[in-house]
């Protein structure tokens, strides 16, 4: 029997938003996908990416959309608040992420939901732009460990390069000529297995997020062909 796709649970919205972003994106970027077979898992997943352009969502959502596991973008739960926007992005399922709480669970309690049931969430652990100036990966926050110690889901590494091509760090210029390859590359589960039916420490939420940041930057890596940096830039607010 012919498995369903994940696509056919989607709602009218978010439909009509792959309706019209979709075509741009096929229309101006090329394409190197590597590893998707990695995202073929029948479970909810986390697809924690590095994050070096604004234009880099798309990208990273284009790559899920074409190998069935549509993606639900984890966001500031300002953002939902926003006149005709908030509504889209409530409409599309998208999550918000409630930073002001107390209670660093219910912060992420809407994505905890998704993964328990079945869906995909994407999110950069280093919640803002790299201020590496070679691109490379920052040190991240905890958010991703927290709802894979929490569902046991997997982490799945989500790798990209050449989305700063086409809109660089903190540019406002879109540069889409010549045409640039989006090169995207999904790597193997992160290996946590050892840190579950933990009590969930800061401790232990730092060796997570350490192995999730080494597993994105080793596919990073990989895609660039170059060596990463020994030790990560300490992450910050502050732009470089």
């Amino acid at each position: 029997m012919a498995r369903i796709s994940r696509k056919s649970r989607l709602g009218f919205v978010y439909r009509l938003i792959v309706v019209i972003l979709r075509p741009p994106l096929v229309l101006l970027t090329k394409k190197d996908y590597r590893g998707a077979e990695n995202l073929n898992i029948d479970s909810g997943i986390v697809a924690a990416m590095n994050h070096n352009s604004w234009f880099d969502p798309f990208v990273v959502a284009q790559f899920m959309w074409d190998n069935d596991r549509p993606p639900k973008f984890l966001a500031k739960a300002v953002l939902f608040k926003i006149p005709i926007i908030g509504q889209l992005i409530y409409l599309a399922g998208q999550i918000p992420v409630y930073r002001e709480s107390r209670h660093a669970k219910i912060a992420v309690r809407g994505a905890i939901h998704a993964v328990e049931n079945g869906e995909a969430i994407v999110l950069s652990p280093e919640g803002t732009l790299t201020r590496d100036p070679n691109l490379w990966p920052m040190d991240g926050k905890t958010g991703a460990a927290r709802i894979a110690l929490a569902t046991k889901v997997p982490v799945i590494p989500v790798a990209h390069w050449g989305a700063h091509l086409v809109l660089a760090p903190y540019s406002k210029r879109l540069k889409f000529f010549p045409k640039k390859t989006m090169i995207v590359k999904a790597g193997k589960p992160v290996d946590l297995a050892d840190l579950y039916d933990q009590e969930i420490t800061g401790e232990l939420l730092k060796i997570a997020t350490s192995r999730i940041m080494d597993a994105i930057t080793k596919e990073l890596a990989e895609i660039r062909n170059e060596t990463p940096p020994v030790q990560r830039m300490p992450w910050t607010k502050e732009k470089p």
